[in-house]
């Protein structure tokens, strides 16, 4: 499975990864969302985040979202 990596462009510190390039099931009322990268079949998600996990959570919710922490 092919993951797609968004960032939202109305707070900061929130992202997410979906199953599709359009990112047509992340949740609008965080939107606009911008794509930032694609994670192929094999390849390591960031930060070390579980790969299984990721595509658990896009297989029943179409999304998992995420934080960065803030940098104060």
């Amino acid at each position: 499975m092919r993951i797609f990596m968004f960032v939202s462009q109305s707070k900061d510190d929130l992202h997410a990864f979906a199953g599709d390039e359009a990112g047509s099931k992340l949740p609008a009322k965080f939107g606009p969302w911008g794509l930032t990268g694609t994670l192929q079949s094999r390849q390591a998600p960031p930060h070390n985040f579980s790969r299984r996990t990721i595509e658990q959570a896009i297989s029943s919710e179409g999304f998992q979202l995420w934080r960065t922490k803030s940098k104060n």
